[in-house]
């Protein structure tokens, strides 16, 4: 039985340990089988993974094409091809499709089963090689377009480094004009297209951001962002924008993602600005500015009769003494003890030494002088850095991106940081549905330390700076020369006030802005926000419905502080304003687009729309005295309230309904018709609604059948006419309106403005013709266009007697035209595959003329022209805009030195007769010169070459007369004003000795030595050397190797330089003829930069 149970249990043994065994080898098969399906699924995977190359031509020529961009249909997966045209890509099934893409070529697609290299032939796409030209509410191309507008795109922008985008227009647009009335960081160009278009009502172009009319600060807008900024002059182009159109329109197009594979692309700039704006030719020599006053003093004392001994005695004497008689109060010059400063000879005593110790109240001073203008410009550092991420696939695609921009200004203090993000987002939802949204901000913080830039203001750390003679100290300095400090570690500054040795500054006594400049505080910090959405609708095959909508808010915060130390605010310990200001808009559009082409040839476009634009605008503002620290700029950080409270609120409101029609007969003749009824809100309810239109058309004579010029690729003549609106004027004028006052504690109000409820919109009727071509295969490629502007039932201010208690009130009687043409041309010198030579030039030519003024402002007869006066100016029927009105200098009396003028006589009879008169108050005032340039323009060249990329490009304008009130106030001889610069100029005056000179005698209180004429109106051309930049790109089969599509290094320059009739005359300051030499600098920078793309 044992036996049986052990054999038993060895049986089982066994069993158990072959079903183990069985177990076992099961489970090895399962995972040998486990690990083979791994490996055929990874060598499947890995067959299926498999690499893509090829080359892409052009289907005309059999070149490659370079760049070009490759992307598995469907996914993000992409690339781009090489400069020669070869790509590769890994695809992951033999069911994916390549798309190939290139700008100027058709798309094509490519199956890729079972093949390993798929070489393509892109087709030149004839209409993506025309320029899309973006309009009101839509786009055209060039081709059909019947109007009037210039696109410059982004690689054009980014050639220039300025926080506002509107800068790139500068030379590169025909007809564009603009001026810059200061170089503080933040301020922006003045804008003109086609020339002046009123007289009191505004006069800037509309800007409209991504087809919503923006009222923000263009600075607000990183130009990284934009794709294209275009501008449109005429009426067929502007017209849908009715009220707000009439000046023309800057049509700005941000950036989105092109398709293709993403892409990254980043660019940093670190750069070095500077001072441009050049400097009168002074007098800088401390010793020759006083051998120079002692002149005028000398002839001063010989013309009351002195012996020349005596003159010279008491010339000598009074030179540097007491401002009382004629002397500049300070002598920086050490003279041996009995000898005079300036010798006999008029020369400055060999045995002075410059720098002057004096002895005050028991102290040791070191007077010496200093050069102010080296003190207030330094040079400054600038930073720029941008990263963009973009995306695209059939369906969607995403544009991101942030910028940095850091600032620093040439003048102590100032500064500017910007900070801006962005995003936007396209959906291909349904075939027909597609909506989209675009949102941007900005953070900004701006200190501009000085502001003000006011001719002969004290306040004015530029006119201080270049109207003090080269003879006065800036600082206060010890015995040893050292700079003294005060208790606060301020440098001491000469206030001319007696500080400085117990000496008072007759020019600017008790002042010194260089000083309040570096102590006051003035900043403007805030956020601004601005987004648009749409959603577009397609139904029954030819119609589109679409709905855009736009938002901005931009809110700013504005802190001024002036110290308790020094200047005006001392009595008051300090001042600090705070400011807040709130500007809200919206805006809101219905499109309904229908679209149809008839028997192939007859294409229709019909649009219908709708919209409507609000803005508010707020303000809060305070202020405080007797500040607890200069380091706290707030209101609570200050003890006594100065009860200048005040808050406002504002509002404006635009709406219109319009339509648009577009004919095109085969690709030969283009007609469009458009029509807008606009309201207003800055006019009274029953004079809001206005009427605008426009008619255009364009014939393609080269699409003609009997046409035979092979080197013609285009030959378009156009023409438009239409009119547009003008309500860019303040809100309120239709009204009266009352200011709330305090009247000995009780509730006062004042009249304040007169309203006048019958003015409207002035209206501009504008018409355009012209011929566009491209030849040579596109090589060469311009236009010519004429236009005609003429303004009607222009705004006008009428004065009434101050008895009425009011100073006047706006009416709409006048009208003035602007009539030229304009001319553009582009063109590759020489364009191989390796070399690109390129240049552009544009020019324009206008005149203007005040068609038409209202017989109650017909005041005076001047020359045969009847109008009116204001200041310098004479308004007439017949002159051009900006006319001046003044004494004609009639040259020198050789024998006296005298200045003359021309003046009427006018005899019994009633006949005048001209003569000279030496009296300046019996000057006559003649008609003297219109700043309207002949021509004005730009032009440049572009060379590139094996990665080298250079470009330049100039600005110029000939003709045109300036009153040059910089060189005028440096002629001013000692008198009422002493101690101020002079021009060198002077040092050839007439002088007994030098009586051919036609400079007149510059002696002590000849008043009328530079007295208003036309003496000082100086003709305006210039030429600009507007910006240059150069680059190298590296090959990008060595920077494919690191992951790099593209790596550029480049140097920019802005702002270069400019020549004009005198050195510190700057014709570039305004439109109306007018210049400044005491504004802000504008400031030249040069950068270097790196951009990569991944």
């Amino acid at each position: 039985m044992l036996s049986d149970e052990v054999r038993s249990s060895s049986e089982c043994e066994n069993r158990i340990k072959g079903i183990i065994c069985l177990i076992k080898f099961l489970l090895m098969k399962k995972i040998l089988l486990f690990f083979v399906a791994i490996m055929m699924s990874a060598g499947l995977a890995l067959a299926q993974n498999r690499e893509i190359s090829g080359k892409i031509t052009d289907a005309s020529s059999g070149t490659g094409v370079p760049f070009a961009s490759v992307q598995v249909k469907g996914t993000m997966i992409g690339t781009s091809a090489d400069a020669e045209g070869n790509y590769s890509i890994r695809v992951k099934s033999d069911d994916d499709v390549l798309v190939f893409v290139s700008v100027g070529y058709k798309q094509v697609e490519a199956a890729t089963a079972g093949l390993k290299v798929v070489n393509v032939e892109l087709p030149v796409d004839a209409t993506a090689l025309e320029e899309t030209i973006v309009i009101a509410f839509g786009t055209a191309t060039k081709e059909s377009f019947t109007g009037s507008a210039t696109v410059v795109k982004s690689s054009d922008i980014a050639k220039v480094q300025s926080s506002d985008a509107t800068r790139a227009l500068e030379g590169v647009v025909a007809g564009v004009q603009m001026t810059t009335s200061s170089g503080a960081l933040g301020s922006s160009p003045s804008i003109r297209i086609r020339g002046t278009s009123s007289i009191t009502a505004g006069k800037s172009p509309l800007y409209v951001v991504d087809g919503v009319p923006y009222p923000g600060d263009i600075n607000n807008i990183n130009p990284a962002d934009i794709e294209s900024m275009t501008v449109l002059k005429d009426a067929a182009s502007n017209a849908l924008y009715g009220a707000r159109g009439a000046n023309g329109v800057i049509m700005i197009t941000t950036k989105k993602a092109k398709r293709g594979e993403a892409v990254v692309n980043i660019d940093a700039k670190w750069g070095v600005n500077t001072k441009a704006l050049k400097t009168y030719d002074y007098i800088t020599d401390p010793g020759q500015y006083y051998e120079t006053h002692y002149g005028a003093l000398k002839s001063y004392y010989m013309s009351k009769g002195f012996s020349e001994s005596d003159a010279h005695l008491r010339a000598a004497t009074n030179v540097a003494g007491s401002s009382k008689n004629g002397g500049l109060a300070y002598n920086v010059y050490t003279v041996p003890e009995g000898q005079l400063l300036i010798g006999s000879n008029g020369k400055l005593n060999p045995a002075a030494t410059l720098g002057r110790k004096i002895t005050y109240k028991d102290k040791e001073y070191l007077v010496q002088p200093d050069n102010w203008l080296d003190n207030v410009y330094t040079p400054s550092l600038r930073q720029e850095y941008n990263a963009s991420v973009s995306g695209s696939t059939e369906r969607a695609s995403f544009y991101a991106s942030l910028g940095v921009l850091d600032n620093k200004g040439i003048v102590e203090g100032q500064s500017m940081k910007r900070y801006t993000a962005k995003l936007r987002a396209d959906y291909q939802a349904k075939s027909w549905l597609k909506v989209g949204g675009n949102a941007s901000y900005a953070k900004y913080n701006w200190k501009n330390a000085n502001p003000n830039e006011a001719a002969g203001s004290t306040g004015s750390v530029f006119a201080m700076a270049i109207g003090m003679a080269p003879i006065y100290p800036l600082f206060i300095r010890d015995g040893n020369g050292n700079i003294l400090y005060d208790a606060q570690g301020y440098k001491r500054y000469d206030f001319g006030n007696g500080q400085n040795a117990g000496l008072t500054r007759p020019n600017a006594t008790n002042s010194n802005a260089l000083c309040t400049n570096l102590l006051d505080l003035d900043v403007n910090e805030g956020n601004a926000v601005n987004g648009t959405g749409y959603a577009e609708f397609k139904f029954l095959r030819d119609f589109t419905f679409t709905l855009n909508g736009g938002v901005g808010l931009d809110e700013t915060r504005s802190r001024s502080m002036s110290n308790p130390y020094y200047g005006q605010f001392v009595t008051n310990g300090g001042n600090i304003s705070v400011e807040h200001g709130r500007s809200l808009y919206f805006n809101f559009q219905q499109l309904l687009n229908w679209n149809r082409t008839f028997a192939g040839v007859h294409t229709v476009d019909v649009l219908l729309g709708h919209e409507y634009y609000r803005q508010h605008s707020y303000s809060l503002s305070a202020s405080k005295t007797k500040l607890f620290s200069t380091t706290n700029l707030e209101l609570n950080g200050a003890a006594v309230d100065a009860k200048k409270a005040a808050s406002s609120h504002s509002w404006y409101n635009n709406e219109g309904f319009f339509g648009r029609v577009q004919y095109d007969f085969a690709n030969r003749v283009y007609a469009s018709a458009s029509y807008r009824r606009d309201a207003s809100s800055r006019f009274h309810p029953d004079h809001r609604w206005g009427n605008f239109w426009s008619l255009g058309a364009g014939w393609l004579i080269n699409h003609e059948s009997w046409f035979n010029a092979p080197w013609v690729d285009m030959l378009k003549v156009k023409a438009s006419i239409g009119s547009q609106g003008n309500d860019n004027i303040d809100n309120y004028l239709y009204t009266d309106t009352y200011e709330v006052t305090n009247s000995e504690g009780e509730v006062g109000v004042t009249f304040v403005n007169k309203g006048n409820e019958n003015i409207t919109w002035e209206t501009n009727t504008n018409i355009n013709a012209g011929v566009d071509f491209e030849f040579f295969k596109r090589r060469l490629n311009g236009s010519v266009e004429f236009f005609y502007r003429k303004t009607s039932d222009m705004l006008f201010f009428f004065t009434v007697p101050t008895s009425l208690g009011y100073d006047g009130y706006y009416a709409n009687i006048g009208d003035m035209r602007n009539r030229g043409i304009e001319f553009s041309l582009d063109g590759d010198i020489i364009r191989s595959k390796n070399v690109v030579w390129s240049a552009n030039l544009n020019a324009t030519h206008y005149t203007n003329k005040i068609l038409r003024l209202p017989d109650e402002r017909k005041t005076v007869t001047m020359e045969g022209y009847q109008g009116y006066a204001s200041r310098t100016y004479f308004y007439g029927e017949g002159l051009p805009l900006y006319t001046r009105k003044m004494p004609k200098y009639a040259g020198i009396d050789h024998e006296t030195g005298e200045p003359m003028w021309y003046m009427d006589v006018k005899d019994k009879d009633g006949v005048v007769t001209q003569t000279t008169t030496k009296d300046y108050s019996k000057a006559t005032d003649y008609l003297a010169g219109d700043p309207t340039p002949k021509l004005y323009g730009g032009f440049g060249t572009s060379l590139s070459f094996y990665g080298v990329d250079l470009s330049v490009q100039f600005t110029y304008q000939i003709g045109g007369k300036y009153y040059d009130s910089g060189y005028a106030a440096s002629l001013n001889a000692p008198g009422t004003k002493i101690g101020e610069n002079i021009h060198k100029d002077v040092l050839n005056a007439w002088t007994p000795e030098n009586k051919s000179s036609d400079i007149p005698r510059f002696q002590y209180l000849d008043k009328n030595f530079n007295s208003t004429s036309d003496r000082f109106l100086t003709d305006a051309s210039y030429l600009n050397f507007q910006n240059a930049q150069i680059g190298y790109t590296f090959p990008e089969a060595l920077t494919r190797k690191i992951k790099i599509s593209k790596l550029r290094l480049y140097v920019a320059a802005d702002n270069i330089f400019y020549v004009s009739a005198r050195q510190g005359f700057d014709p570039r300051y305004s439109f109306t003829g007018e210049t400044s030499y005491t504004t802000n600098s504008t400031i030249r920078t040069v950068s270097g930069g790196i951009n990569i793309t991944f």
